[in-house]
């Protein structure tokens, strides 16, 4: 759950700074959106496309592939997010480099600036998201590598004691027509083991007078 989180945050943060790249400056004070897609497979000129041909188009479409991918929470979305937008910005100075001679960098606004940097660092925290989340994992168990769960089917009755799928012992089969005999409850030690106690001793010499009901009683014989 923290790694879900944490990766949604760094793939939507770098979307985020993918989509303002074409607002900056990329190289020699031209904006990200004065580029046209067509010209990073054909070659850079200096025509201004409209925002729908520009190499903005390309960074919605890589931003709204991160958010379905961390809405779905797939790795492999977020991560093919980050492959398109660092793979047209490698292609953008590769076609700027043929088009100036080499890439520069300097202090007086030349050469290459801040939104092409911003572009690059995006691309890296989307495919970094993507490391860090740990996508989807299925919920209980999975019955033949289906996406659905399937319940166990019931044992057939040539395996009676194959129930439950645990490999523990099912009920017991009952194969004769009388009845299964009850068990001993008795549970102490054997007769012969017992020691004589109070209750065995012989009552002879004190035999028991019925009573005869109210009135005097009758001496005992002598």
């Amino acid at each position: 759950m923290v790694r879900n989180v944490l990766g949604s945050f760094l793939a939507l943060l770098g979307a985020a700074a993918a989509v303002l790249s074409p607002f900056r400056q990329w190289y020699d004070g031209r904006l990200g959106r004065h580029y046209r897609v067509d010209e990073l497979f054909t070659g850079i000129t200096g025509s201004r496309p409209g925002p729908l041909g520009s190499i903005l188009v390309v960074f919605l479409f890589a931003a709204l592939l991160t958010i379905v991918g961390v809405v779905l929470r797939s790795r492999l979305l977020v991560a093919a997010a980050g492959v398109v937008t660092l793979g047209f910005t490698v292609l953008w100075m590769v076609r700027q480099g043929e088009a100036v001679g080499s890439l520069t960098v300097s202090g007086d606004g030349s050469g290459l600036r801040w939104g092409a940097a911003e572009a690059t660092v995006g691309a890296v925290l989307m495919l970094l998201g993507a490391l860090v989340m740990s996508g989807r994992r299925g919920g209980g168990r999975r019955h033949g590598g289906g996406g659905h769960d399937h319940p166990y089917a019931a044992p057939g009755s040539e395996n009676p004691d194959t129930w439950p799928p645990t490999q523990e012992p099912g009920p017991s089969v009952q194969t004769s027509p009388l009845p299964e005999p009850e068990p001993d409850l008795y549970t102490g030690p054997p007769p012969g083991a017992r020691r004589p106690g109070p209750e065995d001793q012989d009552t002879t010499p004190h035999p028991v007078v019925p009573d005869e009901g109210p009135g005097p009683r009758r001496p005992p014989p002598s």
